[in-house]
C-alpha cells in the first residue's frame, strides 16, 4: 500500500542532515589538536556547539570526522575550540579566521548567524556547517558559495526506528521528547510518529505515542541538550505512563533517559530506548543492553568528506542531504537486541528500507529541507 506523505527535510546538519566549553585557542600540542609534520601545510579547524566535544552525539561525531580526514592524509593536522555558551561562537570562529584554517567547520543549527556572517565577511575563507542549510531556513541570507551545508534527512530512519518500537513495545505505549524545539530534532520525531503510524495501520494496531504530536508540531522538550537529569526524570515520567520504549532526540540529555530505563529494568520493567544520532552501543557503551537500535547520521563521513574536498582543492560548497540511499541517514544494529527482535520484524525492516529509498513510502515531515 502507498503512503503519501511529504518529505521535505531540515537538520540538522550536512553537505557531504539540536545543540550539540572557553574560546581561547589551542596550541598544536594540545589534546584537542592531532599534530602532523612540519611541512603540513592544511589546517582543519572546528568550532564546537555547548554540548562539548564528548557529548556522544553531533559535537562528538563531527570531530571524529575531522580526525578520519586527518587520518586519510597526513598533511592534514585538524583541531577544535570548544563553545561554552551561545556567545563563543563568533570569537571562536574568528580565532580560527585569524589562524587561516583551510576549512571552518561549525556544528549545530545555532551556530547558523555565525557562521553566515563570517563566510560573507571572508568570501574566500571555506566553512562546513553540521545540520543547517539554506534550504531549511537555518541560514536565511543570501546563499554564500562557501558554505557547505551538511545535513540529514533524518525523518527516513527516524520512520524505522517509530515502526520498529510499535512493533516491539509490549504495552503497545512508545514515547519521544526533544532537547529543543529545533528543525533537526522535530524530523526525528515526525519520522518516528509516521513509523509508529504505520504500523498501526497495517497490522490493527493501536500503539499510542507520547511525547509528540506531528500535526500540531507541539511536544515535550527538555530546553537544552545537556541537563541529564532533566531526561530521566521525564523518561520516568513517560515509563510511569506506560511507556516500554523511549526515543529521546537530545544528544547528552539521552543519557539521562539511559539511567531511567536502566532503574526499571532493575525493578523488573521490560523497558527499551532508542540513541539518537551516533549508535549509542558505542557512544554510550554502557547502556548498550538497553537500547534496541539507533536512529543516526552519517556525520563522520559527511565532515571527513568535506575536508577532505577543501584540502584536495575540490571544495564546492553546496547542499549535501544524508539519506538511506547513501548511508547518510542510517538505522543501526540490534548488538544486544539482535536475538529479541524477531526475523520476520527484522526483515519487515528492511524491505520498509527498500520502499523508503525507492519512494514507495514518502515519510512526512513538516520540516524543509
Amino acid at each position: 500500500m502507498r503512503v503519501t506523505m511529504r518529505a521535505v527535510v531540515a537538520f540538522g546538519v550536512l553537505a557531504l542532515v539540536a545543540a550539540a566549553c572557553g574560546s581561547s585557542p589551542t596550541s598544536p600540542s594540545s589534546s584537542n589538536t592531532k599534530s602532523t609534520s612540519a611541512s603540513s601545510k592544511f589546517l582543519g579547524c572546528m568550532v564546537t556547539d555547548t554540548g562539548g566535544i564528548d557529548d556522544k552525539s553531533f559535537n562528538q561525531s563531527s570531530w571524529e570526522g575531522m580526525q578520519a580526514a586527518a587520518k586519510a592524509d597526513s598533511n592534514i593536522q585538524v583541531t577544535y575550540l570548544p563553545s561554552t555558551t551561545s556567545a563563543d561562537y563568533a570569537s571562536n570562529i574568528s580565532t580560527f579566521v585569524g589562524k587561516k584554517c583551510g576549512i571552518i567547520v561549525t556544528v549545530g543549527f545555532l551556530m547558523a548567524d555565525a557562521t553566515e556572517t563570517a563566510a560573507k565577511a571572508n568570501p574566500t575563507q571555506k566553512f562546513a556547517i553540521v545540520d543547517c542549510s539554506y534550504a531549511s531556513d537555518c541560514l536565511s541570507g543570501t546563499k554564500e558559495t562557501n558554505i557547505d551545508q551538511l545535513v540529514f534527512d533524518t525523518v527516513q530512519d527516524g520512520f524505522l526506528g517509530g515502526y520498529l518500537a510499535a512493533a516491539t513495545s509490549k504495552s503497545h505505549v512508545v514515547a519521544t521528547y526533544g532537547g529543543e524545539d529545533f528543525g533537526t530534532v522535530t524530523i526525528y520525531e515526525d519520522g518516528f510518529q509516521d513509523g509508529v503510524d504505520y504500523y498501526n495501520a497495517h497490522n490493527h494496531a493501536h500503539v499510542t505515542l507520547l511525547g509528540w504530536n506531528e500535526k500540531t508540531q507541539k511536544g515535550d522538550f527538555i530546553g537544552n541538550f545537556t541537563n541529564v537529569g532533566a531526561g530521566q526524570t521525564l523518561t520516568n515520567t513517560f515509563i510511569g505512563d506506560g511507556a516500554d520504549v523511549i526515543f529521546p532526540v537530545a544528544g547528552g540529555v539521552g543519557l539521562g533517559t539511559a539511567k531511567a530505563v536502566q532503574t526499571a529494568d532493575s525493578s523488573g520493567k521490560n523497558v527499551s530506548m532508542e540513541w539518537v544520532d551516533t549508535d549509542g552501543c558505542i557512544s554510550a557503551a554502557q547502556y548498550c543492553k538497553y537500547m534496541l537500535t539507533s536512529v543516526t547520521k552519517g556525520i563522520v563521513a559527511a565532515v571527513e568528506t568535506a575536508v577532505l574536498a577543501a584540502a584536495h582543492g575540490t571544495f564546492k560548497g553546496g547542499t549535501y542531504v544524508g539519506t538511506l540511499a547513501n548511508g547518510g541517514a542510517v538505522l543501526s544494529p540490534y548488538h544486544d537486541y539482535a536475538s529479541k527482535v524477531p526475523a520476520s520484524l527484522q526483515a519487515e525492516i528492511k524491505t520498509l528500507t527498500q520502499e523508503i529509498e525507492s519512494g514507495k513510502i514518502n515519510p512526512y515531515t513538516k520540516s524543509p529541507v
